[in-house]
C-alpha cells in the first residue's frame, strides 16, 4: 500500500497531525449549533452525521491487492492511524476468511467508488465500526454461511456499528449476513451512567444509513439461535439515527427493528418481501432489569411496504415487548401481493404498551428532502446499492426481483448462485480525476455491461 498527500506540510508539524486537528474541529462544529454551516461529507449527505469529515485532508491510502492483509491491503489501510481516505487500484473479491474486521481508528473514508470495475466485494466476513467519524461508500459485503453446518454458532453482520458515532453508511450492498445485514449497537447501559442521556451518549449515535441494498439475510443458517434473516437491528438507546432511501428485500424481520428507547427517523425506504415483520419496535423487559423503561421514538414517513412470496400476515409497523413509544407516521404505503392495503399498525405483545401518536411532525433530519410514498419505489430502484452505474449481477437480480415481485427469503447464498468469483482488475488511482474533499468523480463514471 502506498500513500500520497497534497501540498507538503511544515516539517515541524506532520500533515496528518494538522488534518487530525482540523477533523477534531469539524467534528466538534458538527455537534454544535453551527452544524448546518459545516461542509458535507459528500454532496447529498443526510442526517446528523452528514458533516462528518471522515478522512478528509489526511493520507490517501491505495489498496493494491485483493489479499485481506499485508502491504497494500484493505485491512492494513483500515488499521492505519490518523485521518485517511482509502482508495482502490484493484477490483474484485476480498475473502475475509471468517474474519469480522474491527475498525477502531477514527477519521476514515472508504471510497469504493474509486475501484475499477467490478468494484470491491468482501465475502466470508464482515465489518465492525467501533470508533467515530467514518464514511463508507460503494462496497459490497456478503458474509454468507462459509460452507458451515446449520446452527454452527458462527455469525457475521455485514456492517455493524459498535458504539460508533458520526458515521455514514451510504450506497453499499449488504447481503447474506448470518446476523444482521446492517446494524447499530453498543453498550445498552454505560457503566456509571445514571440517566437516559448518559446511556445514549455511550452507545451508537449520530448515524446515517442511506441508499443501501440490505437484503437476503440468511434464515436457517449458521446462527446459533436458528432462524436469523434480519435486516437492521438498532440497539437500545441509540439516538439520532436516520434510515433513508434503502431497499430492504427478503429479510424475515428487522426492516428495521428499533429496540428500547431508540430515537430515530425511518424515511422513504422500500421494504419488499419481508417475512413476519417489516418495521418494528421492541423493548425487552429482561434486558432492562434494574432500569426504568424509557420511551422510544420513531418517525416513519413516506415508506413503502410491498408483500412478496415469503411474506406472512403483518402490518407496516408492529410493536412488541414492553415500554411505551412515541410514533409519528405519515404517508406510508403498505400493500399485499395484489395491491390491497395492509394494516398500518399491529402488535406482538400482550403487555399494556402504548403507542403515543405525535400530533405534529418532528423536524426532518438535516439534508433530508421528503418524497411522497408514491415516488419512493422508482427513486430507490434508480439510486440504491453499491456502484449504481455498474451494478453487479447479484444486485441486478435483487433489484429486478423487487420490481417484478419475485424472489424469496433464503437459507444459503448457494440458493442464488453462491459467492461471486470476479476476475481481478487493475487501474491506477489518479487524484486529479476526483474531488479529494468529497471523493466525488470530476466526470461521470463509465457504465458497464453486467458480469456473466
Amino acid at each position: 500500500m502506498s500513500d500520497s498527500t497534497h501540498a507538503a506540510p511544515s516539517p515541524a508539524r506532520p500533515r496528518w497531525r494538522l488534518a487530525l486537528a482540523a477533523a477534531l474541529l469539524l467534528s466538534a462544529t458538527s455537534a454544535g449549533a453551527d452544524a448546518e454551516s459545516a461542509p458535507l461529507a459528500f454532496p447529498g449527505a443526510q442526517g446528523w452525521a452528514a458533516t462528518t469529515p471522515g478522512g478528509r485532508g489526511g493520507a490517501v491510502l491505495r489498496v493494491t491487492t485483493l489479499a485481506p492483509t499485508g502491504p497494500g491491503s484493505l485491512l492494513d489501510a483500515l488499521a492505519t492511524r490518523g485521518p485517511r481516505t482509502v482508495v482502490f487500484e484493484v477490483g474484485g473479491v476480498i475473502d475475509l476468511a471468517q474474519t469480522q474486521v474491527r475498525i477502531t481508528e477514527p477519521y476514515l473514508t472508504i471510497a469504493g467508488q474509486t475501484a475499477p470495475y467490478p468494484g470491491i466485494t468482501l465475502i466470508r466476513g464482515g465489518i465492525d465500526i467501533a470508533t467515530h467519524d467514518v464514511v463508507i461508500r460503494h462496497l459490497r459485503v456478503r458474509p454468507g454461511d462459509l460452507g458451515l453446518p446449520k446452527r454452527a454458532g458462527v455469525d457475521f453482520d455485514a456492517i455493524s456499528l459498535v458504539g460508533g458515532r458520526d458515521i455514514v453508511i451510504d450506497h453499499n450492498t449488504l447481503t447474506w449476513a448470518t446476523d444482521e445485514n446492517l446494524s447499530a449497537s453498543g453498550p445498552r447501559f454505560v457503566d456509571g451512567g445514571r440517566t437516559p442521556a448518559d446511556y445514549r451518549a455511550g452507545t451508537s449515535h449520530r448515524v446515517t444509513f442511506s441508499n443501501n441494498i440490505i437484503a437476503e439475510g440468511l434464515a436457517d443458517s449458521t446462527h446459533g439461535k436458528g432462524e436469523h434473516s434480519k435486516g437492521s437491528l438498532i440497539h437500545d438507546n441509540v439516538r439520532d439515527i436516520l434510515i433513508v432511501g434503502n431497499l430492504y428485500a427478503h429479510n424475515h424481520e428487522r426492516n428495521p427493528l428499533f429496540k428500547g428507547a431508540v430515537h430515530g427517523h425511518v424515511i422513504n425506504n422500500l421494504i419488499y418481501n419481508p417475512g413476519q415483520r417489516a418495521v418494528h419496535y421492541n423493548l425487552i423487559a429482561e434486558e432492562w432489569l434494574g432500569h426504568e423503561y424509557d420511551t422510544g421514538r420513531m418517525v416513519l414517513r413516506g415508506n413503502v411496504l410491498r408483500a412478496g412470496p415469503s411474506t406472512e400476515t403483518l402490518a407496516l409497523f408492529m410493536i412488541g415487548g414492553s415500554g411505551d413509544m412515541e410514533l409519528f407516521a405519515d404517508d406510508n404505503l403498505a400493500v399485499d401481493r395484489i395491491g390491497n392495503p395492509l394494516p398500518p399498525l399491529g402488535r406482538y405483545t400482550t403487555t399494556p404498551v402504548r403507542i403515543v401518536a405525535l400530533a405534529r411532525a418532528p423536524a426532518l433530519p438535516p439534508g433530508v428532502t421528503l418524497l411522497p410514498a408514491t415516488a419512493v419505489q422508482d427513486a430507490v430502484i434508480a439510486n440504491v446499492g453499491a456502484r449504481t452505474w455498474d451494478r453487479d449481477d447479484i444486485d441486478r437480480r435483487i433489484v429486478a426481483d423487487t420490481i417484478e415481485g419475485r424472489g424469496a427469503i433464503i437459507d444459503s447464498q448457494q440458493q442464488v448462485g453462491g459467492y461471486p468469483a470476479y476476475p481481478e482488475t487493475r487501474q491506477p488511482f489518479v487524484e486529479a480525476d476526483w474531488d479529494m474533499d468529497t471523493m466525488e468523480p470530476r466526470k461521470p463514471l463509465p457504465r458497464r455491461a453486467p458480469l456473466r
